[in-house]
């Protein structure tokens, strides 16, 4: 009896003890599928294209974190969208989600950065910090937030020959789908463009700006196949801000075609002329006889009053106001 009770106790123990491996086993197993997702998310936040002609390499990946923990290390990440002909470069990556909410996650992301199209373009940035977090859904991401901090960036056009140099405090950039369509958000903190070739006529300010991209939502998950190339959207409001009331406000329909040439009726205004004039002279003397013709020239179209409201409109890149004044040429994306 006693043999028989003691036999009985010892299947228990070992079936006890093949439950505890079978478990261990089973949540190893999902966190390394987990830590996998991961990975895969995360590249496709910071290299959105077409899935299925998107590849990520990560040098020297490291998982860590297990069990509670799932985290990603990486030196350097590399990103190609052989679809869309784009290949990017980064520096160190670090991303990490809580194993009870694998679906919200948090990363970093170090400089330099180097992004080539093949349409021409490529674009250089470094940075002093971004850091970023995205929550996902059953089929891909929902919405993300980055942050960045110091950010300088220079982007040249090699079939216009145009140079471009970015640089801004601080930047914060918000996404989320909307349906079939995608909604963003960004704001600029001291953020200053030099366009080269053209008429320097802003100093450092604060802007924002409020966008949707009409059936664009596969965008913020990489799940879109053509990116910007032929899309279309409205450019809800976007704001630069000088202060003591020198503020221009952008708004309007905007497109680009399969070449990504920019095309646009947007509605510029100008509130308090003398100022953003006054201000944009102390700033750059060398201009300033061009700043006053073109304050003038402002004022007679608003019928000689503070706030100017004028037509900005771009034609696949050329740049004009009201459709007869010229500006430049915007290089394609």
């Amino acid at each position: 009896m006693a043999a028989s009770s003691q036999s009985r106790s010892g299947r228990k123990f070992w079936l006890l003890g093949a439950g505890i491996v079978l478990v261990v086993a089973l949540y190893t197993g999902g966190w390394f599928y987990a830590a996998s997702t991961l990975k895969s998310t995360v590249l496709a936040a910071i290299g959105p294209g077409n899935k299925a002609g998107v590849s990520g390499e990560c040098t020297d990946i490291d998982f860590r974190g297990f069990p509670f923990r799932i985290g990603l290390f990486c030196s350097k990440v590399d990103v190609d969208d052989n679809v869309n002909g784009v290949s990017a470069s980064f520096g160190a990556l670090r991303s990490a989600a809580q194993v009870y909410a694998p679906g919200h996650i948090v990363w970093e992301l170090d400089s330099p950065a180097e992004i080539r199209t093949a349409h021409g373009l490529s674009v250089n940035a470094e940075w002093t910090n971004l850091q970023s977090s995205l929550v996902t859904k059953l089929k891909g991401i929902d919405h993300s937030s980055t942050i960045i901090d110091g950010l300088k960036a220079t982007a040249v056009s090699s079939a216009t020959g145009q140079t471009i140099n970015f640089d801004a405090a601080h930047t914060e950039l918000h996404l989320r789908q909307n349906g079939a369509d995608l909604d963003g958000a960004i704001s600029l903190t001291d953020a200053q463009t030099v366009i080269k070739d053209w008429p320097q006529v802003l100093p450092k300010l604060s802007t924002s700006a409020d966008v949707t991209l009409a059936g664009k939502a596969g965008m913020i998950d990489g799940s879109d196949e053509k990116g910007l190339y032929g899309a279309s959207g409205e450019l809800r409001k976007a704001v630069a801000d000088m202060g003591n009331g020198k503020v221009m406000t952008l708004s309007g329909p905007f497109s680009f075609d399969e070449e990504g040439y920019l095309t646009a009726q947007f509605k510029l205004q100008i509130e308090d002329v003398n100022a953003w004039r006054d201000s944009i002279k102390q700033g750059f003397p060398d201009i300033a006889k061009t700043v006053d013709t073109a304050a003038k020239l402002l004022k007679a179209m608003a019928g000689g009053g503070g706030t100017v409201s004028v037509d900005l409109v771009v034609q696949r890149g050329n740049a004009t106001v009201s459709g007869f004044i010229p500006l430049g040429q915007i290089p394609p994306i």
